[in-house]
């Protein structure tokens, strides 16, 4: 009897972590699934809109009525900042209601949820980064409705990390960085807006990251409910402006670039002038080293270039 429950209890022990990745299809989703290799003991179920459509709650019910993962990381959204503001009501049931659904059920079966969130929810008007205390004011229905999604967790109150970033990109997808690559070879002139500046963030190094919290949250007793807010971004700081002309020194595409104002290329949505984020408390809180923003992009022409 003794054995048996010895054998039991190791088998419980040895359970591996269950974890959920929301909108794999997309640039951070595909990210973590590249990285996901280095983490054998974890088990990862990958869902796209055809098995968790954010715009229909009754798939949510459907689909954890028989499933229970230990970890929730939720990378889908509602992205189209322009497009968000004709079409509000789209924007706010992925990047709102449908992330207070996640956080009720997260809630429901001691999940932890980690998820996404933008510096869009900032004025842009600040002189110095960004910390995760600082007063949000979104200029935008984007950055407004994932504010309110970042305040249904809180409101919650379930197990849950929330982690800003800003500029995604990566070899997945529509990005920023593929889109200067194609445009680069096709013209010999473009014009960038040079006075909006932050930080560019490859969702490779985004999904490592995420990886750590999940190794060392993940697997603790989850006695008492908690949120926290983290932000994350690679090191350094550009503008637009800045980052093509990195995205064409390092390829060696030649195409003049000249620097332009933002009135100069009017928007339907308002950006943040000013987007820099703070990341000492998720560097402290998990003893993270993040890589500066020109390494990383030279890590994702080189792997792009490799793909081809």
């Amino acid at each position: 009897m003794l054995r048996l429950a010895l054998s039991l209890m190791l088998i419980i022990m040895t359970k591996p972590l269950l974890i959920l990745v929301i909108g794999s299809s997309g640039q951070l989703g595909q990210s973590l699934k590249s990285v996901s290799k280095q983490y054998p003991q974890f088990q990862f179920t990958y869902s796209t809109r055809k098995e968790l459509d954010l715009f229909d709650l009754s798939t949510l019910d459907n689909f954890f009525s028989t499933q229970h993962f230990d970890v929730i990381i939720n990378c889908a959204a509602y992205t189209a900042v322009d497009r968000a503001e004709q079409e509000p009501e789209l924007a706010e049931q992925v990047n709102h209601i449908a992330v207070r659904k996640l956080a009720d059920i997260a809630k429901q079966n001691a999940s932890l949820l980690i998820h996404l969130s933008t510096d869009y929810v900032f004025n842009g008007r600040a002189c110095a980064p960004y910390s995760e205390s600082d007063t949000t004011q979104p200029k935008s229905v984007y950055g407004e409705t994932k504010y309110k999604g970042e305040q249904a967790i809180i409101e919650t109150d379930c197990h849950a990390l929330i982690i800003r970033t800003s500029w995604l990109y990566s070899e997945f997808g529509h990005n920023f960085v593929k889109t200067m690559l194609r445009l680069g070879k096709e013209q010999k002139r473009l014009s960038v807006v040079y006075d909006q500046v932050g930080t560019p963030t490859y969702a490779r190094d985004l999904a490592s990251a995420i990886m750590v919290l999940v190794s060392q949250r993940g697997e603790q007793q989850r006695n008492d409910n908690y949120e926290s807010i983290y932000h994350y971004s690679n090191e350094g700081v550009c503008s637009w402006y800045d980052f093509a002309k990195s995205i064409f020194e390092v390829s060696h595409i030649n195409c003049e670039l000249e620097p332009i104002e933002t009135k100069d290329y009017p928007t339907s949505a308002q950006r943040p002038h000013y987007s820099l984020l703070n990341k000492q408390k998720i560097k402290d809180d998990f003893q993270l080293t993040i890589p500066y923003w020109r390494d990383s992009l030279s890590d994702c022409l080189q792997n792009l270039k490799e793909e081809k």
